[in-house]
């Protein structure tokens, strides 16, 4: 026999010689990661979703937006049909690869507000970062109004959904 047909054997508990079996791998169609095939595009209105209600999650914020839009959206709430406005106070740009925010919000009064938006900007970042993969490069938080105790509700049974 020759030393290649020699090597194309196996010999078995027996001493016997017997010949392998070669198979061959599978070859991958389309060349590459199935998660590299593609492009995946993210809408602005998505991310701010994500950020109005993480921001709302946060100790201490009352509310998001300024006055005027927050009395709109109360407005608007209380119309048959009408949605809960999840982004009111929350502007963003998305880009490829990274995003943008601005957060406006009203705190409850006896809260430290530096306290407060640091706590939204981590909570944000954590969950744009974590639901889209986006780099957040920033998060921009304007305080607009402190809801002092004695103060009536704009916006009645809305403020968490």
């Amino acid at each position: 026999m020759s030393d290649m047909t020699e090597r194309n054997r196996t010999r078995s508990p027996e001493g016997e010689t017997e010949p392998t079996v070669q198979t061959r791998k599978a070859v991958k169609r389309g060349g590459g990661d199935p998660a590299g095939r593609g492009r995946t595009t993210i809408a602005d209105g998505v991310v701010e979703k994500i950020a109005g209600m993480a921001a709302r999650d946060v100790l201490g914020v009352h509310a998001m937006g300024s006055g005027l839009s927050r009395t709109f959206g109360a407005v608007r709430d209380r119309v048959p049909g009408g949605t809960k406005a999840v982004t009111r106070g929350v502007k963003v740009e998305v880009g490829e690869v990274q995003t943008a925010l601005d957060l406006e919000i009203v705190v409850e009064y006896g809260v430290a507000i530096a306290d407060v938006a640091q706590a939204v900007r981590e909570n944000v970042i954590a969950a744009v970062e974590r639901m889209t993969g986006l780099e957040v490069v920033e998060v921009n938080i304007a305080v607009s109004d402190v809801k002092l105790p004695d103060e009536e509700d704009e916006e009645p049974e809305s403020r968490l959904q």
